[in-house]
């Protein structure tokens, strides 16, 4: 059986780091990003099976790169989880067309069970 892949785009290295550890341990095959404006690129190549996306990302942010994902008819149905520290994250979600969203700083299980969530 192949393992669920998972996307994450964030500029924090240390939370790519603790994420990708983490979702690893669980049997994900997880690929990261520092910059969001190649989405569809990484997307093609990759084909994760969720994403989870940072609102404050270098070239273009989260909400452009998600809904420049939701507008790719091939792409839109995969499940993108909005992770942001900012108060307004509800709203930016939805602007962004985003699936599902969790704050920071997020619990692990929290997370955990979003990801789990859209991939059962």
């Amino acid at each position: 059986m192949s393992k669920k892949k998972i996307l994450i785009f964030d500029d924090d290295t240390t939370i790519l780091e603790v994420i990708t550890i983490i979702f690893e341990e669980n049997g994900y095959e997880v690929e990261i990003s520092e910059t969001s404006h190649d989405i569809v690129e990484k997307v093609t190549k990759f084909q994760p099976d969720v994403i989870l996306m940072d609102n404050w990302i270098p070239r273009i942010g989260g909400v452009e790169a998600t809904k420049l994902l939701k507008s790719h008819e091939e792409f839109k149905h995969i499940p993108v989880i909005y992770v942001t520290a900012n108060n307004d994250i509800v709203a930016l979600a939805k602007e962004a067309q985003a699936d599902d969203y969790v704050g920071k700083p997020f619990n692990l299980d929290d997370l955990e069970g979003k990801v789990a969530k859209y991939l059962s």
